[in-house]
C-alpha cells in the first residue's frame, strides 16, 4: 500500500455504522486495515479512519486514538514504533487530574489524533500540532473545541492534537529525593518530544510535510512550547511555534521544585510510595499547599540540568530556537475567564476595596493603592470591575508574553505578536477561533474565526502571518477585532507602568 492509499470507501461505507465503540481504556491494537473506511500506510504501520467529517462544503478524515508512546510512572516515555490505535474511532483517555470534566481518565494516556483533508492524493501540507492548556495540571485535547476537522479542511493542513502526562504524573520532581526517577520533573515534556518524533516518522502518510511542522498551544500549551524551544532533545522536531496566552520565561528551579515535591509527598502520607500508590491518591495529594506560592502545589517543567539545562527565555531567548519563526498572542481581558461574579475577588467589588482585591492577584510585588490611583486617572470612566480586569490582566497575564517578545526582538529572531480584542476577549477565547469550533457562531464570530484561522495557516505555511515582525522600536501588533489592524505598541501605558517591577514567572 502506498503512503496515502485509501481502502476502497464505496465498498466499505455500508459497514461503517457497525464499528463497535469501545471504552477509551480499551487496549490499543496492532491495526489490520481491511475492515475500515479509510486507511493510510505510514512508517510505523497502518492507521485507519472511520470518520469522514463534513463542515459545510469542507471535509476531513479523522484518525483518532493513535498511540505514540508508553511510560511507567515518573519515568521517561518509550516511543511506540509499530502502529497501534484504539478501536472504534475514539480518543485516548485524558491524564488523571482533578475534576471530572474530561472522561475517561487513565495513566496510559499517550495518544494523539490526526485530521487531514485528503488521503488519496500525495501532498506536502503544513502540519499543525496542538498542545492543550490547563497549566501543566489539567486539560485534554478531547475537548470538542480542539476538534481539528474544520481547521484542516479550511487551511488544507494536517492537524495533530496530543494528550500527555500532567501534574504529578508528568512534572513531580523526585530526582533529588529518589534516585529511581531522574526524569520525573520533565516527563510530560518528554512525552511531547516523543509525540513530535512520531509526527516526523509518520505524518507524510497523512499528506503532511515533516519538514514543515508548526506547534501551537494555548495557555499551558503555549508554555509547554516555550519550554520545548529550550530543550535540546526537541531541536529539529518543529519549525515554527505559536503560543496563545501561554509563556514560560523561567522554569521551576530544582530546589523549589524539590520543596514542592516534598510537600506533595507529605500530603500523600508517610510511608506511601508514590510509584505504587493508587492514582486517585496522587490526584488527591495535589491539594497540598505550595510552599513557595501558597495555594495548590504547582507542577511544571524543571531546570533539572539533564533535559532542560537553561531557562527558556532568561537571560535571553534560547539560542537553539532563534531560527524558528514564532507568533505570540494574548487576549485583551485575559482574567475575565478566571473569576466568577460571586467569588471572593469580585463579589461586592468597589473602589474602596479594589486595591485590596487586586493585591494577591497581580502576582507581582507592587503597591496596589498606587496602581489603582494610576489606573483611575488613566481610565476615569471605568467601573471597578473593568479596572480589576485591566490591572490584573496587564500585571499577571500579559507580562510573560511581553518578556518573550522582547527577548526575541533583542536577538533579531523572527517574531510576530497579536492581541485578541474581539468581544473583549478573555483567556481561551482564541482556541475556538483558531480551530473554527465556535458553536452556532454569529456572522461576526464566524468572520473573526476565519480571519484567525487564515493567519495561523499562513504562518504555518510561510512563517509570516501577514503583518510586520515585532521589534523594540515599534512593537507592531496585530489587533484581531471586528476591524482587524496593526497597531504600534498597544497598551504602552500599562506595559511601561508594570515594567518598573521585575517579572518573576510564577512557579519558578
Amino acid at each position: 500500500m502506498s503512503g496515502a492509499e485509501p481502502i476502497g470507501r464505496r465498498a466499505l461505507l455500508a459497514t461503517a455504522g457497525s464499528s463497535l465503540l469501545l471504552s477509551a481504556a480499551a487496549r490499543a491494537e496492532v491495526f489490520t486495515p481491511v475492515h475500515h473506511i479509510g486507511a493510510v500506510s505510514a512508517s510505523d504501520g497502518d492507521y485507519r479512519s472511520g470518520a469522514f467529517r463534513s463542515f459545510g462544503d469542507s471535509q476531513s478524515w479523522a484518525f483518532t486514538g493513535i498511540r505514540y508512546g508508553r511510560a511507567e510512572r515518573f519515568r521517561a516515555p518509550v516511543a511506540i514504533t509499530k502502529a497501534e490505535q484504539l478501536r472504534g474511532d475514539i480518543f485516548g483517555p485524558a491524564c488523571p487530574q482533578t475534576g471530572g470534566r474530561y472522561q475517561p481518565q487513565g495513566e496510559d494516556c499517550l495518544f494523539l489524533n490526526v485530521w487531514t483533508p485528503d488521503i488519496e492524493k500525495p501532498a506536502k501540507r503544513p502540519v499543525m500540532v496542538y498542545f492543550h492548556g490547563g497549566a501543566y495540571s489539567t486539560g485534554s485535547v478531547t475537548d470538542p473545541v480542539n476538534d481539528g476537522a474544520n481547521l484542516a479542511a479550511r487551511g488544507d493542513v494536517v492537524v495533530v492534537t496530543v494528550n500527555h502526562r500532567l501534574n504529578a504524573l508528568g512534572y513531580l520532581y523526585l530526582a533529588r529525593l529518589d534516585p529511581r526517577f531522574p526524569d520525573s520533573g520533565n516527563a510530560g515534556q518528554l512525552d511531547l518530544i516523543v509525540a513530535l518524533q512520531w509526527v516526523q516518522r509518520n505524518i507524510a502518510a497523512f499528506g503532511g510535510d515533516p519538514a514543515n511542522v508548526t506547534v501551537f498551544g494555548q495557555s499551558g500549551g503555549g508554555a509547554k512550547i516555550a519550554t520545548l524551544m529550550a530543550m535540546p532533545a526537541a531541536k529539529g522536531l518543529f519549525h515554527k511555534a505559536i503560543t496563545m496566552s501561554g509563556q514560560q520565561v523561567t522554569a521551576s528551579g530544582p530546589l523549589n521544585a524539590t520543596k514542592r515535591a516534598q510537600a506533595f509527598l507529605d500530603k500523600l502520607g508517610q510511608g506511601v510510595d508514590p510509584a505504587t500508590a493508587p492514582v486517585e491518591q496522587l490526584v488527591a495529594a495535589l491539594s497540598a499547599t505550595d510552599p513557595i506560592l501558597g495555594g495548590g502545589v504547582y507542577m511544571g517543567p524543571v531546570l533539572d540540568m539533564k533535559h532542560l539545562v537553561r531557562h527558556p527565555f532568561w537571560p535571553d531567548a534560547a539560542p537553539q530556537s532563534l531560527g524558528i519563526p514564532m507568533m505570540l498572542g494574548n487576549t485583551v481581558m485575559e482574567t475575565r475567564a478566571f473569576y466568577v461574579p460571586d467569588g471572593k475577588q469580585l463579589a461586592g467589588l468597589s473602589f474602596d476595596n479594589l486595591a485590596q482585591r487586586i493585591a494577591p492577584e497581580m502576582r507581582i510585588d507592587i503597591e496596589p493603592s498606587w496602581v489603582v490611583g494610576q489606573f483611575r486617572v488613566r481610565y476615569p470612566k471605568a467601573a471597578p470591575l473593568e479596572l480589576f480586569h485591566r490591572i490584573v490582566t496587564a500585571a499577571r497575564s500579559w507580562r510573560g508574553q511581553v518578556e518573550e517578545a522582547e527577548a526575541r526582538a533583542r536577538a533579531r529572531a523572527p517574531g510576530f505578536v497579536y492581541q485578541l480584542d474581539f468581544e473583549s476577549a478573555k483567556h481561551a477565547d482564541d482556541i475556538a477561533l483558531s480551530f473554527g469550533t465556535i458553536p452556532d457562531p454569529t456572522p461576526a464570530q464566524q468572520a473573526m474565526s476565519d480571519r484567525v484561522m487564515d493567519a495561523f495557516v499562513r504562518f504555518a505555511g510561510t512563517g509570516n502571518p501577514g503583518w510586520p515582525a515585532y521589534d523594540l522600536a515599534k512593537r507592531q501588533t496585530m489587533i484581531f477585532d471586528t476591524e482587524s489592524r496593526v497597531e504600534n505598541d498597544p497598551r504602552k501605558w500599562e506595559r511601561e507602568l508594570f515594567a518598573r517591577v521585575p517579572y518573576i514567572q510564577p512557579g519558578s
